[in-house]
């Protein structure tokens, strides 16, 4: 019995080698179960930078890397933000409550605005079971994040009041 190789064997009797077998792999590693149903994840809810970066991080690409974009451009628009994780989305607030979350969906990442309706110009996409008022965008690649609009959205969904309470370390 012939010894086998450690790479793959392609067709035509070509081998491969490991590290290509290691890349088809991770291309095909499947969505977890929560992205596919449509779902957000099963990221349990807590209060804190760590968790809501945990959480982006624990994304598949390309939504890891749309998630940390705006997770980016929020930092660096908004002083004094803060993050959670709820509902299974990182969520965003400034002052006295949650405004905007972030969460990965298998083939896009939504970006929701609670209140959204309230925003000028009111985002396109009204989402399903998240409320009359919320309104955001569904981003499929890096590309579609369109910088202008969303730093308006995020300034001005910040300067009204937000929902539920954050537990902080704050008085």
């Amino acid at each position: 019995m012939a010894s086998r190789k450690t790479g793959d064997s392609a067709p035509g009797g070509a081998t491969r080698s490991p590290r290509a077998a290691t890349a088809r792999r991770v291309a095909t590693a499947p969505l977890p179960t929560s992205m596919v149903t449509g779902k957000a994840s099963t990221a349990k809810a807590a209060v804190g930078d760590a968790p809501a970066l945990a959480y982006i991080a624990s994304l598949p690409q390309p939504q890891r890397g749309i998630a940390e974009r705006i997770d980016r451009l929020a930092a660096a628009t908004l002083p004094g933000l803060e993050r959670s994780v709820k509902w299974g989305m990182a969520y965003y607030g400034v002052g006295d409550g949650w405004c905007f979350c972030c969460g990965g969906f298998d083939g896009h990442v939504k970006l929701m605005f609670v209140n959204g309706v309230t925003l000028d110009p009111v985002p396109p996409v009204t989402p399903v079971a998240m409320g009359k008022s919320t309104r955001g965008v569904e981003l499929v690649r890096l590309a579609d994040i369109d910088r202008h609009p969303l730093v308006a959205w995020m300034q001005q969904i910040c300067a009204q009041p937000g929902v539920g309470q954050r537990r902080s370390g704050k008085s």
